[in-house]
């Protein structure tokens, strides 16, 4: 069965400051918060995942995202 993890990261951060909130690491070994929802979701059998993002960050957004998604299947595997 095809599952889809619907992750939505347009969110603006006014009240963050520089740079997008997304993106910024949480820990000393520079996850995101992203990147534990998209390894428990493919753990938990889901095969896609989608991103709601704005079109000013897409740029960015795919360096970061496309790389870690593609580390976090290889572990998995």
């Amino acid at each position: 069965m095809n599952t889809t993890l619907l992750i939505m990261a347009a969110g603006i951060g006014s009240r963050f400051g520089t740079g997008i909130k997304q993106l910024e690491p949480v820990d000393t070994s520079n996850h995101i918060i992203m990147d534990y929802s998209i390894h428990d979701a493919i753990e938990a059998g889901f095969n896609h995942v989608v991103f709601i993002i704005r079109k000013d960050i897409e740029k960015e957004f795919k360096e970061v995202i496309g790389e870690r998604i593609k580390a976090i299947c290889a572990a998995m595997m």
